[in-house]
């Protein structure tokens, strides 16, 4: 990586600590990332399937949404504030109990997905009327720019500059996390709590997630970067756990079936044709008021124009981004969005878009790779069950 390059990219907290334990680094999104550990990726994506893997995700971005016309800590603040996040997103946010998450979008005024995104009511009484938003690290300038512009004088946008996000995934994730704030274990997925660690004088407020985007039970920690380094050692101490990179994070979602934005997700794409349609809530498929609400439920009605699918090509070479996809007569009806080899699943497993006509499992079509068609068949996602802890 040449020198000027390397004097524009950000760095997390933990990067020394990646560089100490032998991490090769890449530029990824603005900063400096690790994309693999001397196991190499093989080894992290299948240790992350068996045990635990930690990943440093603070590049992503941390907010907090307040809303400027009621007191914190009443009902009346949470409704307020739940109702301008929703003239953004499809998602149900009113309904979100105390330490509850959704998973919603960004959208623009064409229904395209501008990102995707967790919103979370935090846990305390006295945070009532707060929401906790964490968006991806390549869009997060462009969101919180778009969220303060759009909710000025409605809302408060709170960017958290000084807290890092560590992930901790797998079966046994749980259990570690566990020894280090007790009642972790029983926490349920999809929802946030508070913790004050260590319990020392020198204690941190913890924001503990159970979720994250590798199939597998686990937890992301938003935490103070002072204790950033400090957590992360007390992760890694623990024998079930090694560092994970990029390279085992992308396999592990592909895997899953979770899109990767500007990939798999990008402004042109909508909810329903991405096949994340969870996204929107029920209501607010009925009601509306949300950016590009009419095409969104214009293509609820009549189903969308073309879909995002599970690929399994035939034998061992994998599909990458970009790649055709045709009918089995020659006719180009879509393209490979992400793909590559999976461990887990023991074969080429790839996602992309198709016109609708092609998107029932079982399809037989064809990859070119390489210039040459390639057999594959679409599947349902995950490809890898998913391990969340549902209690």
């Amino acid at each position: 990586m040449a020198d000027a390059e390397t004097d524009t990219l950000k760095r997390t907290p933990l990067y020394d600590l990646h560089v100490s334990l032998g991490a090769k680094m890449v530029a990824f999104a603005g900063y400096e990332m690790p994309v693999q550990y001397p196991a190499g990726v093989l080894k992290e994506h299948l240790h992350t399937r068996e045990k635990a893997g930690l990943f440093d995700v603070s590049h992503m971005g941390q907010a907090y949404l307040k809303t400027t016309e009621a007191p914190l800590g009443s009902q009346e603040a949470h409704e307020k504030i739940a109702a301008a996040i929703e003239t953004l997103v499809p998602g149900e946010i009113r309904k979100l109990k105390q330490g509850g998450m959704r998973y919603t979008t960004l959208l623009s005024e064409e229904g395209g997905v501008l990102d995707d995104l967790m919103v979370t009511r935090l846990y305390l009484d006295d945070l009532q009327g707060m929401l906790l938003l964490v968006v991806n690290a390549a869009t997060k300038n462009e969101d919180f720019a778009l969220i303060e512009e759009r909710l000025e004088g409605v809302a408060s946008l709170e960017v958290a500059t000084d807290r890092s996000l560590i992930a901790i995934q797998g079966p046994k994730a749980a259990a570690v996390v566990n020894r280090l704030m007790p009642g972790a274990i029983d926490q349920p997925f999809m929802t946030v709590r508070p913790h004050m660690w260590p319990a020392a004088d020198n204690s941190a407020y913890i924001v503990l997630s159970r979720c994250g985007y590798t199939g597998e039970d686990g937890f992301e920690i938003s935490v103070p970067d002072s204790h950033a380094v400090l957590l992360a050692k007390a992760l890694l101490a623990a024998p079930e756990v090694e560092p994970v990179g990029l390279g085992a994070r992308d396999s592990l979602r592909l895997e899953a079936g979770l899109c990767l934005y500007g990939h798999d997700l990008t402004p042109e794409i909508s909810p329903v044709e991405g096949n994340i349609a969870f996204a929107v809530g029920k209501r607010r498929r009925e009601e509306g008021g949300f950016p590009g609400a009419a095409r969104i439920q214009k293509e609820f009605a009549e189903g969308p124009k073309r879909l995002r699918v599970g690929l399994k090509p035939e034998g061992r070479a994998p599909a990458r981004e970009g790649a055709e996809i045709q009918s089995t007569d020659g006719r180009v009806i879509g393209a490979v969005t992400s793909g590559g080899f999976g461990p887990t699943a023991g074969g080429p497993v790839a996602m992309g878009y198709v016109e609708a006509g092609f998107a029932e499992t079982g399809t037989k079509v064809n990859l070119i790779v390489r210039g040459k068609p390639l057999p594959a068949v679409v599947a349902d996602m995950p490809f890898v069950p998913h391990n969340y802890y549902r209690g």
